[in-house]
C-alpha cells in the first residue's frame, strides 16, 4: 500500500517546529528550547511526543494557538508566563505575572537549607516572599514532618502558591499574607529561608530579558539592592529560636556587604555558598 501523502497545506509538528525556530532566532536567547516548549504547549505534547509525532498533522486550532504563542514570545514575554508553567525541584509549578519566575540557581538555596535540617525533624520553617511557593513547596515535599509557613505581601502571588500546594497534595504548608515578618509575629522558628529582592534600582539588566515582565517589587530593593536583606537580617532574630538558621539568596557581588550586615546584627556561623560559576550566592547564619 502506498504511504499516505499529506496535503501541501497541512502543517506537521516537525514543520511547525522549524518555522518557530526560524521565527525566534533573532529575538530569543534560547530559540530552540522556546520553540519546543511553545509547540508542546500548543499541541498538548510531552517531550517524547514531540519527537515521535514529528509527522503528525496539526489541527487548525493548534496552528492558530501556536501563532499566538509565537507572537507573544517575539514581543519578549517570558515563556513561563506564556505557558503558565515553570519547573523547579522536579515540580512543574504554576506561575503568573504576579510571581517571579523560579530559576534553577535558586535550587542551591533549597539544597543548603536541607543540609541544615535533619531528615526526621519536625521543624517550623518560614519562606519569606514566597511568590509561586517554589522554595516552600520544595522544602515541604522533602520534609513531610516539618511545618512550612509561606508568606507574601501579594494576595495574587499567594493564590498561585496555594494552587501549587493543591497540585502536589502538600498539606504541611500554609500561606499567610503580609509584609515580611508581620504574619510571623507569634511564631518561634527553627529556620527561615528567603529569595528576597536584591537588584539595585538603576541596574541596567532591569530593562533586558524576562525581568522586564516580572514584578519589580520582587526584584528591586533600593539604591544598593540591600534594603530587603537588611530588613530580614535585622528582624529575623525576633522570630528565630536560639540557634535557629537564616538562609537567603543574594547578588553575586554582594557577599562583602551581606557579611557586614550579618556581623552587625550579631549572627554566628556565617557561611557563603557558591553557585556553579563560583560566585557566593547563598548566605547561611545562625541566631
Amino acid at each position: 500500500m502506498e504511504p499516505a501523502v499529506l496535503h501541501p497545506s497541512i502543517v506537521t509538528v516537525g514543520a511547525a517546529l522549524r518555522k518557530a525556530l526560524h521565527a525566534l532566532e533573532l529575538t530569543s536567547p534560547t530559540p530552540r528550547l522556546d520553540a519546543e516548549v511553545l509547540l508542546m504547549h500548543a499541541c498538548g505534547l510531552d517531550r517524547s511526543g514531540l519527537i515521535t509525532r514529528n509527522e503528525m498533522a496539526m489541527t487548525d486550532e493548534q496552528q492558530q494557538r501556536m501563532d499566538r504563542l509565537l507572537d507573544r514570545r517575539k514581543r519578549g514575554e517570558p515563556v513561563a508566563y506564556i505557558t503558565g508553567k515553570r519547573e523547579f525541584w522536579s515540580m512543574e509549578l504554576n506561575v503568573s505575572p504576579a510571581t517571579l519566575i523560579p530559576r534553577p540557581e535558586t535550587e542551591l538555596l533549597v539544597e543548603k537549607a536541607l543540609e541544615h535540617i535533619p531528615n526526621d525533624a519536625a521543624w517550623t520553617i518560614a519562606d519569606l516572599g514566597t511568590g509561586s511557593g517554589a522554595i516552600a513547596l520544595a522544602l515541604a515535599k522533602e520534609l513531610p514532618r516539618c511545618h512550612v509557613i509561606a508568606t507574601d505581601h501579594s494576595s495574587a502571588a499567594l493564590e498561585v502558591g496555594k494552587s501549587n500546594a493543591r497540585k502536589f497534595g502538600l498539606t504541611n504548608i500554609e500561606f499567610r499574607e503580609g509584609d515580611w515578618f508581620v504574619p510571623l509575629a507569634s511564631e518561634k522558628l527553627d529556620l527561615i529561608v528567603s529569595n528576597p529582592p536584591y537588584i539595585r534600582a538603576r541596574d541596567p539588566h532591569l530593562s533586558q530579558g524576562d525581568v522586564r515582565f516580572e514584578p519589580a517589587v520582587a526584584l528591586v530593593s533600593g539604591a544598593d539592592g540591600l534594603d530587603a536583606i537588611q530588613h530580614i537580617a535585622r528582624h529575623a532574630r525576633t522570630v528565630l529560636k536560639p540557634g535557629g538558621w537564616l538562609l537567603f539568596e543574594h547578588g553575586w557581588d554582594q557577599v562583602v556587604a551581606v557579611g557586614e550586615l550579618l556581623r552587625q546584627y550579631d549572627y554566628s556561623d556565617m557561611v557563603y555558598h557558591q553557585d556553579l560559576a563560583g560566585h557566593a550566592r547563598v548566605a547561611a547564619c545562625r541566631r
